[in-house]
């Protein structure tokens, strides 16, 4: 897939489908408490989407050797990193609820996550959301035109590490605007190799790409069962994911998915 550049009729576009998303993310704040459920929160933000005109391109997305996504928003609860699907469990008080939300509106993808604590956090996990949400807003610093994207990159990985936590290697950002996956990759955290030409790439003007740190209590290494959706922590800790679109503009960066 080739790397697009986006005008900026387009990025406005991006911007309005990232305003429904933002809007939802708000939504789920404030209802998220001890004893409601994952699927009760993916409809307050299904209502909100439809609402906007908008729709998921969660739902039904395909993925090899797995089953069509089989909701609108993925609800990844302690130590389920990613792609967690919603289900009738209660949340409990400490549960870290990471939601990753889009919305397609007139064509363009709004893309975000954010991780949510149901009711008070204990004090690590109170440094595992600083460190991941923070980690966010230093690569988005990162960013500029003609710098080069393995500068998000570092400055992920080593905000997060100076914290005592760990960047996940198997999933990364990525370009989004007109689908919810385009080049180019965004890891988040540098190595000699196979990502030198990842992180080598220069940054121009048009790019839109979301950034998003997935930030794990222990190790690094995930695991998912064959066939299904949710990815988990190798050894239990618990995971936070923040992710933002953002664009780069010839003199700054812009987060496209805020109210």
């Amino acid at each position: 897939m080739a790397q697009k550049l986006y005008s900026e009729r387009q990025m406005a576009l991006i911007r309005e489908a990232g305003r429904v998303v933002a809007q939802a993310l708000e939504l789920i704040r404030k209802a998220v408490a001890p004893g409601v459920t994952t699927r009760q929160v993916e409809r307050v933000a299904a209502e909100h989407i439809a609402r906007c005109g908008g729709r998921s391109p969660f739902l039904g997305y395909q993925f090899p050797g797995k089953a069509p996504f089989p909701a609108v928003v993925c609800t990844s609860v302690n130590d389920v990193v990613v792609h967690g699907v919603p289900d009738d469990a209660p949340l409990e008080e400490g549960d870290l609820l990471s939601i990753d939300i889009g919305c397609i509106k007139d064509g363009y993808v709004g893309d975000a996550a954010w991780t949510f604590c149901v009711g008070e956090p204990d004090e690590r996990a109170k440094r595992l959301m600083a460190a991941g949400e923070e980690a966010l807003y230093a690569g988005i610093k990162a960013m500029r035109a003609r710098g080069k994207l393995g500068e998000i990159s570092r400055a992920i990985q080593t905000l997060v590490e100076g914290r005592g936590f760990t960047v996940v290697r198997d999933y990364v950002g990525h370009g989004v605007g007109q689908a919810l996956h385009e080049e180019p990759q965004v890891p988040n955290y540098v190595s000699a190799g196979a990502l030198l030409p990842i992180i080598g790439k220069t940054l121009q003007p048009g790019m839109v790409l979301a950034v998003e740190p997935m930030v794990n209590e222990g190790g690094a290494a995930v695991v998912s069962v064959a066939g299904q959706w949710p990815v988990r922590t190798s050894d239990g800790g618990r995971s936070v994911h923040f992710e933002h679109t953002v664009a780069v503009l010839p003199d700054r960066t812009e987060v496209l998915t805020l109210p």
